[in-house]
């Protein structure tokens, strides 16, 4: 009997990018085609890594500089990738995560000044390395992105959303910059258009996967 492949795939980008919904989309139909699909999220997914992504959202005090922020992604994340990702892509099943490293490299990298490298440097400590077969990265206008902020958060937001139009700015550059450079793991998905349409696109990229059973 041939033994299942399993697959990561991480869908990444800006607040208000509509990765969320895409990923739901995505993991439903996919386990819709039989293949088993976890639908997972960051930081979170498991309940080690649920208690630190209370503690990002919503900080105590006056909150986190950029570098504590990367050690508490890093630790969230090495526990998920340890007690959920791993064990489920070696059993042959999918992963669907909404995020993962690159919005660490993007949020607390790119817009948040520490270095690329560092970012790294703890998910190879933490996570082994672990990277997705497929990252796919969400594209909107800033009409688009303020609309559907607006219906999802009214006037809230949690202590990273609700920074200023600058930051989320260099984090949206920083995310087409990653994709720029590594076009093998990368692709840009315009999300500008409604769900369906999207979803269309996201299923476009799945079936492109090398060895997908799709």
């Amino acid at each position: 009997m041939t033994q299942r492949v399993g697959r990561f795939i991480t869908l990444e980008g800006g607040e208000g990018a509509g990765k969320s919904t895409q990923a739901r989309l995505l993991a439903e139909r996919l386990n819709a085609s039989g293949i088993e699909t976890v639908l997972t999220r960051e930081p979170g997914g498991t309940p080690g890594a649920e208690a630190i992504r209370a503690l990002l959202l919503d900080p105590p005090g006056e909150g986190w500089g950029a570098r504590a922020e990367a050690l508490l992604f890093a630790a969230a994340r090495a526990d998920h990738v340890a007690r959920l990702i791993r064990p489920t892509i070696e059993r042959g099943g999918w992963v669907i995560c909404d995020r993962f490293l690159d919005s660490s490299r993007a949020y607390q990298g790119g817009a948040g000044g520490i270095d690329d490298a560092l970012v790294c440097s703890l998910h190879d400590a933490g996570s082994e390395g672990l990277l997705p077969d497929l990252t796919m990265v969400f594209e909107v206008s800033n009409n688009v992105r303020s609309a559907r902020l607006a219906e999802r958060d009214g006037d809230e937001s949690d202590a990273i959303g609700g920074r200023d139009a600058a930051y989320h700015a260099a984090v949206n550059r920083a995310f087409l910059k990653f994709a720029e450079q590594e076009p093998e793991r990368f692709s840009v998905i315009d999300g500008n258009a409604d769900p369906d349409a999207v979803h269309a696109r996201v299923w476009d990229a799945v079936t492109g996967l090398g060895g997908a059973p799709l």
